[in-house]
C-alpha cells in the first residue's frame, strides 16, 4: 500500500488497514467500468459518500457507527476493485469470502463489529440501490424507466437536492478521508 503497509489479501489484519490507503484506492476505482458521462470516472469513493448521505436520509436517527459502516460499505474494493454482479457470480463464493475477510478487518480496524447486523446491512443496501438508480439516470445513460425496472423507483423526496458531479480523484479522496475523520470523531 502507499502507506507502506503490506496487506495480505488472503489473510488481512486490522493493523495493516489505513484510511488513507482506502480513500486513495477507492478514489481511483471507477464504477460502471468507467462507462459514464463526464471528464472524470465516477469513483467508488464518490459512490460511498453518496450512499452514506442517502443512508442518513433513510435513517435520520442513525448512530455515527452505522453511518461509518455505510461509508465503508464498499471499502474492500480499494484492493479488489469494483466488479459488476454477473462477474462476481461467475467467480463464485471465493469472491464473497475474500470480500468478507477484508470487510471484517476494515471494520475491526475502525472499531466496528466485524459483521454488521443484518438489519443495518439491509438499510445500507437500500441506500446503495438508490445511489445506483441516481448514477444510472444522471451519468450512465439510462432512462428513468430502465433504472426503475432494474433498481426500483426511489422516493424522490430522498434524492431531492442531490446531484452527481464528477470530480478529480484527489478531491474525492480528500472528502472521503474528511468524512471518515468526522465520523470517527463522533464515535469517541
Amino acid at each position: 500500500m502507499l502507506s507502506g503497509r503490506r496487506l495480505n489479501l488472503l489473510d488481512p489484519t486490522p493493523v495493516d488497514i489505513e484510511i488513507e490507503d482506502i480513500a486513495h484506492g477507492l478514489a481511483f476505482v471507477a464504477r460502471w467500468n468507467g462507462q459514464t458521462h463526464g471528464d472524470f470516472a465516477y469513483s467508488v469513493a464518490e459512490h460511498s459518500l453518496l450512499v452514506e448521505e442517502l443512508f442518513g436520509r433513510l435513517c435520520p436517527g442513525a448512530k455515527p457507527a452505522e453511518r461509518l459502516t455505510a461509508l465503508l460499505h464498499d471499502a474492500p474494493e480499494y484492493v479488489i476493485g469494483d466488479m459488476i454482479s454477473p462477474v462476481k457470480a461467475a467467480i463464485g463464493p471465493d469472491y464473497g469470502r475474500l470480500d468478507d475477510r477484508l470487510t471484517a478487518a476494515i471494520h475491526i480496524r475502525f472499531g466496528l463489529p466485524a459483521v454488521p447486523p443484518k438489519r443495518l446491512k439491509q438499510r445500507i443496501k437500500k441506500a446503495d440501490r438508490i445511489s445506483a438508480w441516481m448514477e444510472a439516470v444522471q451519468i450512465a445513460g439510462f432512462t428513468e424507466t430502465e433504472a426503475n425496472r432494474i433498481f426500483g423507483r426511489p422516493d424522490h423526496a430522498l434524492i431531492e437536492g442531490l446531484e452527481i458531479i464528477l470530480r478529480a480523484p484527489v478531491e474525492v479522496r480528500n472528502d472521503y478521508t474528511a468524512r471518515h475523520a468526522a465520523l470517527m470523531e463522533q464515535l469517541t
